[in-house]
């Protein structure tokens, strides 16, 4: 080491005087790091896993990798807590079953080219259940509209969809898919959808895949929100349904589609 600091002329004291620095530096800045992980965990009731993690700490400007974040999270014993619920299958007749025009091609190229819907229940420990539908652009994965009812019918995915209509004004020839439950192949709904000249398209039977950023949504819906809250009355979890949809998941929750942006700051960088 000595022939270092005589060839290139350095101080021995202010060689070691850098490295404590620097060292202190990177502490320093660890320290803030891990103390802004517990931060972000919490608050989001410790469902990040190190991946999200890594997101939100994007989006407030602190840039680590994936595996950093997952080294940091394991030294702080913190790990994504998922709570899953058996799931409840309602089935319906169908009355008209129109093509699946995606064929699992889920990227478009602007907004109001292609939505997709679907429905999930919520049940009380009354054994009564409260039902969601919400619609979802698929670009930027915006939810465009989400409404909850106590039943899982077609003037619940009309409510949603003039809805979704009233806030968007999409242009003819929009793409609405969703599956063939009963409620969106009825004649009320199909007449809907051609007075407002919107196509429909639909998964096979049996295959979620066909609609897999619809299944994506609700695993994020319930393990994100539903599973984490005891709702004391259907008020209650309206309000807060409405809350997580159109505030945390459209501008504040990270999405990996977005490249870890939430779908309304996505839309405002596109």
């Amino acid at each position: 080491m000595r022939w270092l600091f005589r060839r290139f002329h350095l101080s021995p004291n202010g060689y070691y005087n850098y490295q404590k620095n620097t060292k202190a530096q990177y502490q320093a800045q660890k320290k803030n790091s891990l103390r802004k992980i517990v931060e972000i965990y919490h608050k989001n009731n410790g469902v990040p896993g190190y991946r999200m993690m890594a997101a939100y700490l994007r989006l407030d400007g602190i840039y680590y990798s994936d595996q950093t974040i997952y080294k940091y999270m394991k030294e702080l014993g913190l790990r994504s807590i998922v709570r899953r619920k058996k799931p409840h299958h309602i089935k319906g007749n169908a009355h008209k079953v129109f093509p699946d025009l995606l064929n699992q091609d889920f990227d478009v190229t602007n907004s109001s080219q292609v939505w997709v819907t679907d429905f999930t229940y919520m049940p009380f420990s009354n054994g009564s259940f409260i039902y969601n539908c919400t619609i979802i652009d698929l670009f930027k994965r915006k939810a465009v509209a989400t409404l909850n009812g106590s039943k899982i019918d077609a003037k619940l995915a009309l409510d949603t969809l003039a809805l979704a209509i009233s806030r968007n004004t999409p242009p003819k020839g929009l793409i609405l898919h969703s599956d063939q439950g009963s409620q969106f192949t009825s004649k009320v709904f199909v007449e809907y959808c051609m007075k407002h000249h919107i196509q429909q398209s639909m998964s096979r039977a049996g295959c979620p895949y066909d609609n897999a950023p619809m299944e994506r949504f609700f695993n994020t819906f319930k393990n994100e929100f539903y599973n984490l809250y005891d709702f004391k009355s259907a008020e209650m979890l309206n309000r807060m349904t409405y809350d997580f949809v159109y505030i945390k998941y459209n501008n504040l929750r990270p999405h990996q589609y977005n490249d870890g942006l939430p779908p309304n700051v996505a839309l405002r960088v596109a």
